[in-house]
């Protein structure tokens, strides 16, 4: 295989020119709300790759980094979200991406109603970003980091630029076994986002590594291809710059969420097993506490403080246990429900 970045920019930059040019399904997977596409312009929505939709909640006035942010469609959609007073930088490697992506503010920023842009897009690695440290409340990304061959230091960066209680959300290709170094040296089948993805234990290690020690998954789907054996799935994760445990453990606390954030009136999602209804309170472990009170949820949450350590919360899989919602004036005891 030759360099992999060399690789990957001529692939996105000349051989693929529009989504239907890529071969397998794993790229080409996203699933993004409508109302979030109306006002993109044509030349972006053709150029529209990724395997989900990175798109979080509450981004109102927030700084947002999309870490290969190609022609500029995730980045529009933040643009939309984060509103006037907010910013969205797009780092990307590739020239033809990024000729696409500049040409295309101006006429973005009318269709917004904006007097400034507020986003702006710059050439660099993902492995080396040309962001400040600690800027970015929110770090997004769309099917990239499989395709980087140095996934520790990508997920360095993203700790680096994201400030205190800060969030990275992504999509990406996972692997259900470690990849061969035969498959992961044919161009193709690591420029579709199959062979360069991370074993999902191995990547797992990696964030950890990187100081983001419990990493939820919000969204999981299987692609559809299969590699000699090797499945693949679509993941949505996030995860914070929080000092956070690596296990869930148990202070009796509980989080009531108040409906606040927009297009999430009557419940919140925060991963595939934490679903806050408004206005019922839900025990939580504490690593799930700082998650909503340490970060920019922390508005629309009202938590309690820990008690007393009662030892591991309930980590039992979702599908084995009943997460139900417990009054305000919750009793401490042994049958607290799982985190993670």
């Amino acid at each position: 295989m030759q360099d992999v970045k060399e690789s990957v920019s001529q692939y996105y930059g000349q051989d693929v020119e529009k989504t239907e040019d890529l071969q397998f399904n794993a790229c080409c997977v996203a699933d993004y709300d409508a109302a979030h596409l109306e006002k993109l312009s044509d030349e972006v929505l053709q150029r529209r790759y990724g395997c989900g939709s990175p798109i979080p909640e509450a981004l109102d006035g927030r700084t947002v980094v999309d870490l290969g942010s190609g022609a500029g469609a995730d980045c529009f959609i933040a643009s939309q979200l984060v509103g006037q007073q907010g910013r969205v930088v797009g780092v990307d490697m590739t020239d033809e991406q990024l000729e696409i992506a500049e040409r295309n503010i101006e006429p973005h920023m009318e269709r917004f109603g904006y007097v400034e842009p507020n986003v702006e897009f710059r050439k660099g690695m993902i492995e080396e970003m040309p962001v400040a440290d600690g800027v970015a409340d929110v770090v997004i990304s769309n099917c990239v980091i499989n395709l980087s061959d140095d996934k520790e230091a990508v997920f360095s960066e993203i700790w680096r630029v994201l400030a205190d209680g800060g969030e990275f959300y992504i999509s990406d290709i996972v692997a259900d076994r470690r990849i061969p170094a035969r498959l992961q040296a044919d161009d193709l089948l690591w420029n579709e986002c199959l062979t360069g993805a991370a074993y999902t234990e191995d990547l797992r290690r990696i964030m950890k590594r990187a100081g983001f020690s419990d990493v939820r998954t919000v969204t999981s789907a299987p692609t559809g291809d299969v590699i000699e054996g090797i499945r693949f799935r679509s993941v949505i994760l996030r995860g914070f710059k929080l000092e956070l445990e690596d296990r869930c453990e148990d202070y009796g606390q509980v989080a009531v969420y108040g409906g606040t954030i927009a297009g999430c009136e009557e419940a919140f999602v925060l991963d595939d097993h934490h679903r806050f209804v408004a206005g019922e309170a839900v025990r939580v472990c504490r690593n799930t506490a700082q998650m909503l009170s340490q970060s920019r949820f922390a508005e629309h949450f009202q938590v309690s403080q820990p008690l007393s350590h009662l030892g591991l919360f309930d980590c039992a899989p979702a599908d084995d246990r009943q997460q139900e919602p417990v009054p305000s004036r919750v009793e401490v005891d042994d049958t607290s429900v799982g985190c993670c």
